[in-house]
């Protein structure tokens, strides 16, 4: 009977899957990893954790490949992962104490700490930066509508750990900006389904509006700038994120 199953997805993740397989090889039961057509060691580093390896294409809404995983699972309770986050030691235990105990929690969100620009970042709002990872096998999914989204419980009860995912998205800046690019990109795609968007200054301007708003939000109200240098490049580009999509939009709504 499987017990506890860890899922993944993952993409060219070689430098990242290693140090989050070794953080749960020892005490899980099971470990999935749908893989989108890596072309670097990924998929062999999985396999020498013993990981089930299931190769498919890599989706623009990378959250499809990660319900894929999820599906594959067989253990009563699954452990979603990302490649770039490792589990600490304190919510190690958490995790195996809900395992040995009939927990009448159907779902558990878990803080993250997120590493940017050489600092765990304590504000801004990436702090605590909770999400649903640990679940009842069948009570939790992927809508798989956005790269933003979120797990969703539709019936059942939810408890928080204390315990913490290591989170290193940005080994670099030059990886923050690929990532910033990717993601840019992936909102304005979604900024041409929106019928009510145009193309035009008056929505530009509105989204300049938008824009500083996130910034504000992130360095003044969530006090970003107690995180010093890094808190202030991550609340600036958090807000350039929404101009630099709508200059995307803007570009492909002229080409279609």
């Amino acid at each position: 009977m499987v017990g506890l199953s860890v899922a993944l997805a993952t993409y060219n993740e070689e430098k990242n899957l290693g140090q989050c397989l070794e953080a749960v090889k020892d005490w899980v039961d099971e470990i999935i990893v749908v893989d989108g057509s890596s072309t670097d060691g990924t998929r062999k580093i999985a396999r020498d954790y013993g990981a089930k390896v299931i190769k498919t294409t890599n989706k623009a809404i990378f959250h499809v490949n990660k319900q894929m995983a999820i599906d594959q699972c067989q253990g009563k309770w699954i452990l979603q992962l990302d490649a770039d986050e490792v589990i600490a030691q304190d919510l190690k235990k958490e995790i195996l104490g809900i395992i040995k105990t009939r927990s009448d929690f159907d779902a558990f969100s878990i803080k993250r700490k997120n590493f940017f620009l050489g600092r765990w970042l304590s504000k801004g709002g990436q702090y605590p930066d909770s999400v649903i990872r640990f679940f009842k096998k069948g009570k939790a999914y992927l809508p798989c509508r956005s790269v933003h989204e979120q797990m969703e419980v539709p019936s059942g009860k939810i408890s928080q750990f204390s315990g913490h995912l290591l989170h290193h998205p940005y080994p670099d800046f030059a990886e923050y900006l690929v990532k910033f690019n990717r993601y840019t990109e992936l909102t304005a795609q979604e900024y041409l389904s929106d019928s009510k968007l145009k193309p035009n200054f008056w929505y530009y301007f509105l989204i300049e509006l938008k824009a500083i708003k996130e910034f504000l939000f992130r360095y003044f109200r969530h006090k970003g700038f107690c995180d010093g240098f890094p808190g202030l490049i991550f609340a600036f580009f958090s807000g350039l994120h929404y101009p630099v999509a709508f200059i995307k939009y803007w570009e492909k709504s002229k080409l279609k």
